[in-house]
């Protein structure tokens, strides 16, 4: 998760970013992630980023892998269609050719942060955060 994070603040500029740059210091200076992540949401005042580090929060506690319970939502959709099989009854090559939690994850991402990335940037260019 660390790694995660870290490689989205060095790739990405904004708000968002100094808020997980900041976490990722006090993680490195000892602080507990997740206190770390928890400290983000006064900050920013953002409900969906609230969400966000509620998920990774309660995964990280209860022992759940973070890319399942970004997944979960996604293959419990009820629209989606069977795997197409091949005439063995088999998928079909193509289809094991990518591992469908490598697709999951930043659609996950895209989906839970795009709203928060959009509140903190309108929120920070209004001044309404007063700096500390």
């Amino acid at each position: 998760m660390n790694a995660a994070l870290a490689k989205v603040v060095e790739k990405l500029p904004g708000p968002l970013t100094d808020e997980f740059r900041r976490a990722l210091a006090e993680v490195r200076v000892g602080k507990a992630r997740r206190d770390a992540l928890r400290d983000m949401v006064p900050r920013t005042n953002v409900q969906p980023l609230s969400n966000f580090i509620g998920a990774i929060i309660q995964a990280e506690t209860l022992g759940v892998s973070i890319s399942k319970v970004f997944a979960g939502p996604v293959r419990a959709a009820p629209h989606r269609a069977p795997p197409a099989r091949g005439r063995d009854g088999r998928p079909s090559p193509d289809q094991d050719a990518v591992p469908a939690g490598r697709l999951h994850l930043p659609v996950a991402f895209i989906v839970i942060l795009g709203p928060a990335i959009i509140a903190i940037v309108k929120t920070m260019g209004s001044g309404a955060i007063p700096s500390q």
